[in-house]
């Protein structure tokens, strides 16, 4: 049965194959040089080969003034992801719910909802903007910059509630009801903990979407940088590994962060078995 299955591997298996692995390595090609090479001798560059091996490009961030404001930046970032994720699932949980049934308007305000999605994110940045300074207000990374990004985590939270929503099988809320629950119960006690993993995905993508978010934050976020944009900034005057340490210190954050949700996930999971 191997040898026949082996035998109708035709041409399509082996384009498929080789675009596989082509994918791949570009998925990760770049991770893994950048990883490598944060770890670059004190005398080695920002390429192969490499000079030795060191953590010294991780102590020069901590230590060094040449990297500007780069722990503020990372605040900024990491408060603004923390807020848009609140806002994102608190917003795309009870919007979910009320999508479950039709209503005068559904369908326009569905659009309304999403149509961000499809706009380039530096002129949905330069209109927030220019509507700030238009009224009067000078724009700020906590209130311009968090509609900017908020603009970007909504319809994506809304859209995995959808997928979500459309699995979930309402007869255990009326059985609820039956045996004389009230809203509020069947809220907390129901639907809340069935639901409950996929508002983990809703929280991470709106965390991870706004922390790595650069051309809505662009011109929106005021004259405080999030970390997308210092790091942008840097490129263009720091030619050294450290800026391959931030990335490397970037991306371990976001593996733990989806750690943590899967982690969150099979927790919730045991303790509906249990």
């Amino acid at each position: 049965m191997a040898q026949n299955n082996k035998s109708r591997r035709g041409l399509a298996f082996y384009l498929l194959t080789a675009f596989f692995v082509t994918f791949i390595l570009f998925l990760y090609g770049p991770m893994i040089a950048i990883f490598v090479l944060s770890f670059q001798g004190e005398t080695g560059g920002m390429t192969f080969p490499m000079r030795g091996a060191s953590t010294h490009w991780f102590n020069d961030l901590f230590t060094s003034t040449r990297y500007g404001d780069l722990a503020g930046s990372f605040k900024r970032s990491m408060t603004l992801g923390a807020v848009a994720m609140l806002i994102t699932v608190v917003v795309s949980f009870f919007a979910g719910l009320a999508f479950r049934r039709r209503f005068f308007g559904s369908g326009p305000v569905f659009y309304l909802a999403i149509i961000s999605l499809v706009m380039p994110g530096i002129l949905v940045s330069l209109g927030i903007g220019q509507m700030f300074q238009t009224i009067g207000i000078r724009p700020h990374w906590m209130i311009s910059g968090l509609g900017a990004h908020l603009s970007w985590t909504l319809p994506f939270g809304l859209l995995i509630m959808f997928a979500v929503l459309n699995r979930f099988d309402s007869s255990w809320e009326e059985a609820a009801r039956d045996a004389g629950a009230t809203s509020v119960g069947v809220l907390r006690y129901v639907t809340l903990p069935i639901l409950y993993p996929g508002l983990i995905a809703v929280a991470l993508f709106g965390l991870t979407l706004s922390y790595d978010e650069f051309p809505r934050s662009l011109l929106a976020v005021g004259t405080k940088n999030t970390l997308p944009i210092h790091i942008a900034t840097l490129t263009s005057n720091v030619t050294t590994p450290a800026l391959y340490a931030i990335g490397t210190l970037t991306t371990a954050l976001s593996l733990c962060l989806i750690v943590a949700a899967f982690a969150g996930i099979g927790f919730s999971q045991r303790k509906r078995g249990k």
